[in-house]
């Protein structure tokens, strides 16, 4: 006996037919330009661990800065 597949178009079984007709979320037009920059480029899931490694970099980079201006004297011999 041969497999009958589902009519075409009519997509996975387990999705509900609202879920396939609604689009993205729509943004809020009272929403700043600065908050909705922090929501699709510094918050946004998908773009975080490369926030993360930013931020880890600028982190060390200040924290080496700071070690070696207050500790320079120790690396230049008396």
């Amino acid at each position: 006996m041969a497999r009958r597949s589902a009519p075409p178009g009519s997509g996975p079984a387990y999705y509900t037919p609202g879920h396939l007709t609604r689009g993205p979320p729509q943004p809020d037009p009272n929403e700043s330009v600065v908050s909705r920059f922090f929501r699709e480029q510094i918050f946004a899931p998908e773009k975080l661990p490369g926030n993360i490694n930013i931020l880890t970099g600028v982190g060390m980079f200040v924290g080496g800065i700071m070690l070696a201006r207050k500790y320079g004297d120790l690396l230049v011999p008396a």
